[in-house]
């Protein structure tokens, strides 16, 4: 019987590259592919490394890598699990990272746990099921498989909220001092002149609401001006805009509005300055109001909001080296990344 030729199938695609055909076009061994593409770049040359990794984006190759985790217990994969990617705050910080990451030859995958503990157990167990090598907590809350990760010592990066729990290791943390950054907030007010001061915040489940609050309550107090109870609102849940706009009502329903007032997040700050302008109060003329993230939108509609500014593009770099300081057993110290106060009203 004549023996026929397979038709090729329109819109397939092409085999993958081999890593046979990278070692070829870069003139090298498989072995010295494998080092390079693996980190280990002591045993080649740097113009070595340059060929590999231009041979490499010639082709398009891309290592498999699930038989090398399954043998070595590790993968080049890494998961973040953000509380409220709705935040402008968490996506930068995520965007930030999964640069870094891809930079750094790792792949990220994104999670959002609705700042719910059976949702963030749920991503944790879905994603060790997936063999990634390490868990970015983008914010975190209690939950019983957190406690298992970190009783079986699981890689986990906490970034924004402080790590809690007896088990948790304080040193693998990025973010700011938030207490500190609390404390500037009353500083800035108070040289201002600005002796009637406010307060609205989020749960205080979170590390870096309950530091804030406390750095800002605690100095604003240090300085003679504590707050009246009338002038704070503590809201719930994950709507910051909802718990800015009610604050502003609630203060108006026991009595007045303060001259200055401080939201925990930017997105509260939005839903109180809604709030005042449907009641006719002007800000900053009537009101001053403070902020905290500085999230990248609000240069374009926030031109009345000073605000705590977090460094976003720096937050990339800080968790790989966190990452990689605990697989390699490096120095595990927390990275306190610097904040600034941004005057726009």
């Amino acid at each position: 019987m004549r023996k026929t030729s397979t038709p090729r199938i329109h819109g397939k695609s092409p085999k993958p590259a081999s890593i046979t055909a990278v070692a070829k076009q870069a003139g090298v061994s498989i072995a010295t592919v494998s080092r390079i593409m693996n980190g280990i770049v002591n045993k080649s040359s740097f113009a070595t490394q340059q060929r590999v990794k231009a041979a490499v984006d010639e082709l398009g190759y891309r290592p498999v890598t699930h038989g090398q985790s399954l043998r070595r217990g590790e993968s080049r994969v890494v998961s973040i699990h953000a509380v409220n990617l709705a935040n402008p705050t968490m996506a930068a910080i995520a965007a930030s990272a999964e640069t870094a990451l891809r930079m750094a030859g790792y792949t990220m995958v994104l999670c959002d746990t609705h700042d719910q503990p059976d949702l963030q157990d749920t991503s944790l167990l879905d994603m060790r099921a997936h063999l990634v090598r390490g868990y970015v907590l983008l914010g975190t809350i209690d939950s019983p498989q957190l406690v298992h990760f970190q009783d079986h010592g699981e890689t986990l990066l906490y970034v924004n909220r402080r790590p809690q729990g007896p088990n948790s290791t304080p040193d693998d943390f990025v973010g700011i001092d938030n207490k500190s950054a609390g404390a500037a907030v009353a500083t800035y007010f108070k040289t201002r002149g600005l002796h009637h001061c406010g307060l609205i915040h989020g749960a205080l489940h979170s590390p870096a609401t309950s530091d804030r609050v406390d750095g800002y309550s605690k100095t604003l107090s240090d300085l003679g001006q504590g707050l009246q109870a009338r002038h704070i609102f503590a809201g719930q849940g994950l709507n910051h805009l909802q718990i800015g706009y009610d604050g502003i009502k609630q203060m108006l329903q026991q009595g007045d509005l303060p001259e200055a007032l401080f939201c925990s997040s930017d997105l509260i700050a939005y839903g109180a300055h809604r709030s005042l302008s449907e009641l006719g109060f002007r800000v900053p003329r009537d009101i001053v109001l403070m902020g905290f993230d500085d999230n990248p939108l609000n240069d374009w509609i926030a031109p009345w909001l000073n605000s705590v500014s977090v460094p976003y593009p720096k937050f990339g770099q800080a968790i790989v080296k966190g990452l990689e300081a605990i697989w390699n057993q490096g120095d595990r110290s927390a990275q306190i990344l610097p904040f600034t106060i941004v005057e726009r009203a």
